[in-house]
């Protein structure tokens, strides 16, 4: 059925499909290999951007070509070439109106940059992963914690502004102010794109693992569509985690981020049923978890325990995953010790996320009755106001209390505010049941 639906798509609607496929996984090894190329981020997500309109309009009408990325790439260059040439222009036209101003001397106008072969530009024995560099580029210190966040996630991550708003909790129009700033910035301060030399990876390293964090997050939960996982974004998350364990092997935290990862994504199997309706954790079939992600991730996670620096947020949440990976059941789980976790989370980075975590818990360890004053006390601070988390878990504690209609209201409100077609339909089907 679904190849009839393929087979009467017209070949203007399949083009504009395949750019949209190939943009939604290859866009952040396009912009970095065009960061690379140019040494200018800002025009790199630029022409990126004017490759993708033209493929927009070549493809439905021409074909896709044999290989889309080397399409891409190719126009992505031409159109640098031309930048450059118009900025190698317009200085020359301003050397000459100094030269006109300045008496009895010249004004040497900025040398126009060149695009150079870009297997010259950059030396692959020092990092053979552009998105890696890319990264880093976005995560460089000029910028604040809110805009490397923000950036990072944009053009690396490949997420819309909408996505990434919903991983921030900010409004869409902040993310987009963020994001133009920081290009800015980084174009202003001239930032080079490479990876940074050993003595600068630890200013930036927190962003970086905060960043692929969040990537993970989102694949392993989209905010928003019509999907329940995204795998192309989790495994990309998985991936970025393992290069940068190798490029900084002695940090437990990447080692903790790794960990946390791969024992997160060994449950991907049993998340989904058939036509790709979520799974909650209750219900998962066990036996198709991962088991060679969960060995890599207890692996990962012992490196971090090993460095005798103790667990940070990280390694503390695999600590928490690694329970759940052990147990035969959701009730043969040790919430108590979980609880004890989350309380070590609370600590070392609280935030209302781990505090909603943590009640749940509570009402795994003690009953509903002992979480539920947690969860209320969350709401009346205001914490997590736009989102669906908190009148979810209030939803399900009222549930378990009997409270029937204020666990209806919740969870219809949840349901309102989820932006996940798959986890709106769980949640409506809960707040009928109630």
């Amino acid at each position: 059925m679904a190849g009839a639906a393929r087979d009467e798509l017209s070949p203007s609607e399949a083009g504009r499909r395949a750019v949209e496929a190939v943009w939604r996984i290859e866009s952040a090894r396009i912009v970095g290999a065009l960061a690379r190329y140019t040494q200018d981020f800002s025009l790199a997500e630029d022409v990126a951007s004017e490759a993708l309109a033209e493929a927009l309009t070549a493809w439905p009408r021409d074909g896709v070509p044999r290989d889309p990325v080397a399409w891409l790439l190719t126009t992505g260059r031409r159109r640098a070439v031309d930048a450059f040439r118009r900025r190698s222009a317009r200085d020359e036209r301003y050397s000459v109106l100094g030269r006109e101003l300045a008496e009895g001397g010249a004004h040497a106008g900025a040398a126009p940059a060149t695009p150079g072969d870009p297997d010259l530009l950059f030396d692959p024995d020092r990092i053979d992963d552009d998105r890696l560099a890319l990264l880093f580029v976005a995560c460089h210190p000029v910028l604040s914690r809110e805009a490397r966040l923000a950036l990072t996630l944009r053009v690396v991550g490949g997420l819309t502004s909408e996505q990434v708003a919903a991983s921030l909790l900010v409004p869409v129009p902040t993310v987009q102010a963020r994001i133009t700033r920081a290009k800015k910035t980084l174009a202003a301060a001239r930032v080079p794109f490479e990876v940074p030399p050993a003595a600068e990876r630890a200013e930036r390293l927190g962003s970086v693992l905060t960043v692929v964090y969040l990537l993970f997050t989102e694949g392993s939960s989209a905010s928003v569509g019509d999907s329940w996982l995204r795998l192309d974004l989790a495994h990309e998350a998985v991936r970025l985690a393992r290069v940068l364990v190798r490029l900084v092997p002695g940090e437990p935290e990447a080692q903790g981020l790794l960990a946390l990862l791969e024992l997160t994504a060994a449950r991907f199997p049993a998340r989904t049923g058939p036509d790709g309706e979520p799974v909650l954790l209750a219900d998962q079939d066990r036996r198709r978890w991962d088991r060679s992600a969960i060995r890599r991730g207890r692996a990962a996670l012992a490196r971090a325990v090993a460095t005798g620096r103790g667990l940070g947020p990280y390694g503390l949440q695999a600590a928490i995953a690694e329970q759940h990976a052990l147990a035969p059941s959701v009730a043969a789980t040790d919430w108590e010790r979980i609880v004890l976790l989350y309380e070590a989370l609370g600590r070392v980075a609280p935030s209302p996320v781990v505090e909603l975590n943590r009640a749940v818990a509570v009402s795994m360890a003690s009953g509903p009755a002992a979480a539920l004053p947690l969860v209320d006390a969350l709401a009346a601070g205001g914490a997590l106001g736009g989102s669906y988390l908190l009148p979810s878990v209030r939803g399900e504690l009222l549930a378990q209390l009997g409270r029937r209609e204020e666990a209806r209201a919740e969870l219809a409100e949840a349901a309102r505010r989820c932006g996940n077609a798959r986890e709106r339909g769980v949640l409506e089907r809960k707040a009928a049941a109630v």
